[in-house]
């Protein structure tokens, strides 16, 4: 770990760019509509951290790096489905991501509907392809992976979000929210990571969901606190919408200063949990610093 974090980080980044490249079908593949919005949609953007907590995580235990490099792919390629999907009218309705127009405004609706489908079906073949792991492992990662994804998990946080638009939720309906539609496909990419280098025990477990659920909860939070305070050039995305759209937020229904301080509050939850593994859970704290410390 003589890295620097930041440069630790750009590595990661780096790669996972090429990576994802190579596990996507070629532009000019037919159909080659399809196969270019996926590739509009997944790369050149974003922060990684899901690929930057898978690897962070199976550095604990010497993960294999085909493992760990198709494990991150895959977890991306979730999220930048969900990210696709959510854009579109039927959902939040927004133009811009990453800086850059939205799928179903670069291309139009179906398209942007068949990408997230398809970058879901491609995620499941990358994980799946990962030779190295032994059978039984590599199947209760897929499992992990789906039920992340899934309605109890993502894709639930995101059906009860949009069932929530002008109601009024208390602090624990809004953390129950998130736990599921940013929480678990976090927590994925920490356990995903680790099972790339071992079978976890009940307590290597417990202290990663331990430390997944402080990131899970503090992303979002600070997602809303720079919704409320950044711009939309800085974001990349449409900046204060949750507010337009009625939606709840911890800063709507906590205030400001006490959602910053909630967000710091899970910061030392997430350093406290990875006590277990020393010196070797580093870049995992690190990433927990970035989630809280983040302007975009």
């Amino acid at each position: 770990m003589s890295a620097s974090f930041n440069d630790w980080m750009k590595t990661i980044q780096a790669g996972m760019e090429a990576d994802m490249s190579a596990y996507l079908p070629a532009a000019e593949v037919v159909p080659a509509k399809l196969h270019e919005a996926m590739r509009y949609a997944l790369l050149g953007g974003g922060k990684r951290v899901r690929p930057l907590l898978v690897y962070a995580a199976g550095a604990l235990f010497g993960a294999d790096a085909q493992a760990l490099s198709r494990a991150a792919a895959a977890v991306e390629m979730i999220h930048a489905y969900s990210l696709v999907h959510d854009d579109m009218p039927c959902m939040d309705d927004d133009d811009l991501r990453r800086g850059k127009p939205t799928v179903h405004v670069a291309y139009d609706e179906a398209t942007a509907l068949l990408v997230g489908d398809a970058l879901q079906s491609q995620a499941f073949s990358v994980l799946g392809e990962a030779a190295t792991l032994p059978a039984e492992r590599q199947v209760a990662m897929l499992a992990l992976l789906a039920q992340a994804a899934g309605s109890s998990g993502m894709c639930g946080g995101q059906a009860i979000d949009l069932d929530s638009v002008g109601l009024s939720l208390t602090q624990a309906q809004l953390e129950r929210m998130h736990q599921l539609k940013t929480g678990a496909l976090l927590r994925a990419s920490v356990v995903l990571g680790a099972m790339a280098g071992k079978a976890l025990d009940g307590a290597e477990l417990k202290a990663l969901d331990d430390y997944s659920r402080a990131i899970g909860l503090a992303f979002q939070v600070v997602d809303d606190v720079l919704d409320a305070t950044a711009d939309s050039a800085t974001l990349g995305k449409t900046a204060g919408k949750d507010a337009a759209d009625n939606k709840p937020t911890y800063v709507s229904i906590l205030g400001l200063e006490p959602s910053i301080a909630l967000a710091e509050q899970l910061r030392r939850d997430a350093h406290a949990a990875l006590a277990p593994f020393g010196e070797s859970a580093l870049r995992l704290r690190e990433i927990a610093d970035l989630i809280v410390q983040r302007k975009a």
